[in-house]
């Protein structure tokens, strides 16, 4: 999948999946949570455009590392939407790994300042370098921290970012949260003015990474309101009566041209990130168009 899909490929296909999704061109059923708690659990996520259909089945179980075992795990079926016909199986993890550090970086590109500067990562996971290389690709100096100082060193010195301490990564101008989601990490008033924050971590229920009162004092973003009111972020303040839909903007909106994104230099913006199944499927077909170049096997009727 890495050497199939570039960061930049991969950035400007979720780009394209989140136009098609938000005039409706590419539809995307709601996806269904298997839980497994406290361990983790299953998702299944379908999705249909670009003449093909995907479902993707795939786990989240946080403690899986510390058993030598990824965090994300599963498999992702492509096939044609004319005949049926299965067209490739890919490696989810990778899969997501691609989609989530280009949805990232696109809406960090997209919502953050003009001027913005530095760029800053929390997390070197496999999600997290994943958006750390995307910003790399994009030729942006990365701040990159970790809570395992070993493994934010030695992933930084690997991307050619610069590890740092945690207080200093929050303090960057774009910022990516790509953590567990099991501490807050953005407490009411710990977003500074023109600050944008991409919160990749709160994927499911009872995650989080910013409090409610910081989030609704900012300019709020989602890839889709239905999935991220009920498993994401933006669950939390949803409930507690601080955010209704009217205070959120879908960044699909955004990109296709129908909604503004930031709208001063001192606003701060958040974007609260689920993973969708287009994104998943838009990096499937950028795999697909490699195929004749590395000379993968592939399935016939």
């Amino acid at each position: 999948m890495e050497e199939a899909v570039s960061p930049d490929r991969a950035l400007e296909a979720v780009r394209d999946a989140f136009v098609a999704y938000a005039r409706g061109e590419w539809m995307m059923p709601p996806k269904v949570y298997v839980p497994a708690y406290p361990a983790g659990d299953f998702r299944a996520m379908p999705a249909l455009g670009g003449g093909h259909a995907l479902l993707k089945w795939v786990t989240s179980f946080p403690g899986n590392p510390a058993q030598g075992l990824p965090t994300v795990m599963g498999l992702v079926l492509l096939s044609d939407a004319s005949t049926g016909v299965l067209r490739a199986v890919l490696d989810a993890g990778a899969v997501t790994a691609l989609r989530t550090g280009a949805a990232a970086v696109l809406a960090a590109e997209t919502l953050g300042r003009s001027d913005a500067e530095s760029a800053a990562v929390i997390g070197a996971g496999v999600n997290g370098l994943a958006a750390a290389r995307t910003f790399v690709a994009r030729g942006r100096e990365v701040l990159l921290y970790d809570v395992d100082t070993a493994r934010g060193e030695q992933a930084a010195q690997e991307l050619g970012a610069r590890a740092v301490p945690r207080d200093e990564a929050l303090g960057a101008d774009l910022l990516v949260t790509m953590t567990p989601g099991h501490e807050v990490l953005l407490p009411t008033g710990s977003l500074r003015p023109g600050q944008h924050v991409s919160l990749m971590g709160a994927d499911g229920p009872g995650k989080a990474e910013i409090a409610v009162a910081e989030l609704a004092r900012a300019h709020v973003f989602a890839d889709d309101w239905e999935q991220a009111s009920h498993n994401g972020e933006l669950v939390h303040a949803v409930e507690a009566g601080a955010l209704e839909r009217a205070d959120v903007t879908e960044l699909g909106v955004v990109l296709a041209g129908d909604a503004p994104g930031r709208r001063s230099d001192d606003e701060i913006t958040v974007f609260d990130s689920t993973g969708l199944a287009i994104q998943d499927l838009a990096i499937a077909l950028a795999a697909l168009e490699q195929v004749d170049e590395l000379d993968l096997p592939v399935f016939a009727p």
